[in-house]
């Protein structure tokens, strides 16, 4: 099987285990989902309560391979998944377009944070704006950490960029050579470096204690972070097993199971929810409570 060259050879031997259960031929033990995630989700630890809710309830495991936004579509490009678990729209309409996947189904979101130095030597605490923030970032020519990988918090900080009007280049502009590694990764090396980085909250929270980095600009409507899951098209990949996925999806946007999961997802830890409902349904079932 073929998966993206650019993915570390970590990755690339946890993707073959997980896809190996594929190629090797009838599945024995009952149904198992194969579905690519962006790391995020993974790191903070939704996926695995999800991936376990959903096996108490059913009988059906879920097995996952992590990769950033760009990487995990691609896995689900070979047809080698039965879902992705992604995070940049405009990819995703695409995967979608192309005719790989057969749609964006929301399911829940967080949002991202600018993080920097206690010190901050740029002075961007407290911005309200988070465009703003990064054009003075730019013209002070404050370190700024990139993942740089097409992932979708790479893609969601190129954007920001865009509608800042600013191509951030030069030697402030470092892009973390291991960010297929994910946001975890690329947070602790933002810290090593005393640097900025656009990194999501459920990431920083999980490992603030690990990191001399502040939450400086936050709130900002153009930092929410959507997380959607994608089908892939059994038309187009006969053999992935849509009837296992599709029930893994309806599970997970029911408000009753997999939305409630979320929506209690780290209360108990941090005193507050890592990610918050987005499905049609939840958002059905809060508006007929109104």
């Amino acid at each position: 099987m073929r998966i993206l060259q650019s993915l570390t050879t970590a990755l690339l031997l946890s993707a073959c285990a997980v896809l190996g259960a594929r190629e090797a031929g009838p599945r024995q033990a009952g149904p198992v989902v194969l579905m690519a995630s962006t790391i995020g989700p993974i790191d903070a630890g939704i996926v695995e309560a999800l991936e376990a809710g959903f096996e108490r309830d059913t009988g059906i495991r879920v097995r996952h391979v992590g990769a950033g936004t760009g990487a995990a579509l691609d896995i689900g490009r070979q047809g080698n998944v039965d879902l992705v678990l992604v995070h940049a729209r405009a990819l995703e309409e695409r995967f979608v377009a192309e005719g790989f996947g057969l749609e964006r189904i929301p399911l829940m979101y967080n949002d991202f944070v600018l993080v920097g130095p206690p010190s901050d030597p740029a002075g961007v605490r407290g911005m309200k704006g988070a465009l703003e923030a990064l054009r003075v970032l730019a013209a002070k020519g404050a370190p700024f950490v990139t993942r740089g990988d097409l992932s979708g918090t790479h893609v969601a900080e190129r954007d920001l960029w865009t509608l800042a009007g600013i191509k951030p280049e030069g030697p402030w502009y470092r892009k973390f050579e291991r960010g297929a590694e994910g946001n975890v990764a690329t947070l602790l090396f933002t810290g090593q470096q005393g640097a900025y980085t656009l990194i999501d909250r459920a990431t920083y929270l999980g490992a603030r204690s690990r990191v001399a980095l502040d939450v400086l600009v936050e709130g900002d409507e153009v930092l929410l972070n959507h997380i959607s899951v994608i089908l892939v098209n059994p038309a187009r990949f006969p053999r992935v097993d849509h009837a296992a996925a599709k029930a893994f999806a309806a599970w997970l946007t029911d408000p009753a199971k997999g939305q409630a999961v979320i929506a209690a997802f780290g209360k108990d830890r941090f005193g507050q929810p890592l990610f918050f409902p987005e499905s049609r349904a939840w958002k059905a079932a809060a508006a007929g409570s109104r």
